[in-house]
């Protein structure tokens, strides 16, 4: 996701100047973490609900009120996080509503990590307007100078075609300097796959179901505002509604209910990841 409006929108705030074509492969031992959601519900040890923005309303003109354990919304079921998207208003129910229109959830890990191969099992929703997201930031630090790494991005009125981007002081959206790549996915909304991401010292790839798409060298000038990614990130689970880029054609709410089904997240540490650091910001 994008973490701030840019002041002069694009069209699409993907990119396609990195692109790639390797192989990937998921390490075969047991991930440093993970959660297969065989539970009965959200194991909130693992997770948080982010809500801090619900009553002045999300970046990017987002149209959804974030719920904070709201089953309706975030939920584990026949061993599946199912993240739903509805049309529905919180109004007078709940303390933070900014006056949306849509419910969704929006899960960050408790702790940060970093170097390693990142492995995210998912089906996408389709509805114009969805907007899902697997991404992750670092805690506490201004965007973009900090840094992101869009694993997975889609917006519904573009359906099935992948987005995989990173941002910088340097390369970010704001600037047109955005580096990513997309790829044509027929069956993301019908079936699950596998999103990967392989973070190095001196390189990120992203690819899906073992091919990656992206990849991106630490080869610029400019130090951290060129590459930041030498810190632990959270990784982050959202489907937002419309948005400046994901409500570009508008949101159908006859769609509705849609949702982002995560089968499961693992994680397997490099020998470069160091520990994993414990999250900055506190449970909602």
């Amino acid at each position: 996701m994008l973490a701030i409006l840019a002041l002069a929108m694009q069209s699409t705030l993907s990119a396609t100047n990195v692109s790639a074509d390797v192989p990937m492969a998921a390490p075969t031992t047991t991930p440093s973490f993970a959660d297969e959601f065989d539970g009965p519900r959200i194991d909130t040890a693992k997770w948080l609900f982010d809500t801090h923005r619900n009553r002045e309303g999300w970046y990017n003109n987002e149209l959804q009120y974030y719920a904070d354990g709201r089953p309706q919304n975030a939920r584990v079921e026949k061993g599946v996080l199912a993240i739903e998207a509805r049309r529905e208003s919180l109004e007078g129910k709940v303390k933070d509503w900014g006056g949306q229109a849509y419910t969704s959830a929006k899960l960050v890990t408790r702790k940060s990590y970093g170097y390693g191969f990142y492995e995210i099992r998912a089906k996408l929703p389709c509805g114009r307007g969805m907007w899902p997201a697997i991404w992750m930031l670092p805690t506490g630090e201004k965007w973009p100078d900090g840094g992101e790494i869009d694993i997975m991005e889609m917006v519904g009125w573009d359906a099935n075609v992948i987005h995989a981007t990173l941002h910088t002081a340097a390369f970010n959206h704001a600037r047109g300097t955005q580096r990513g790549a997309q790829v044509k996915l027929p069956t993301a909304c019908t079936q699950f796959h596998n999103y990967q991401l392989d973070w190095r010292p001196e390189s990120i790839t992203i690819g899906i179901d073992g091919r990656g798409h992206m990849r991106v060298k630490d080869d610029q000038p400019g130090g951290a505002a060129a590459w930041p990614f030498i810190k632990p990130y959270e990784l982050i689970l959202n489907l937002a509604v419309g948005g400046d880029w994901g409500g570009q054609k508008g949101v159908d709410d006859a769609a509705l209910p849609q949702r982002l089904q995560i089968d499961y997240v693992r994680y397997w540490a490099s020998a470069d990841a160091g520990s994993p650091a414990p999250a900055i910001r506190p449970a909602e």
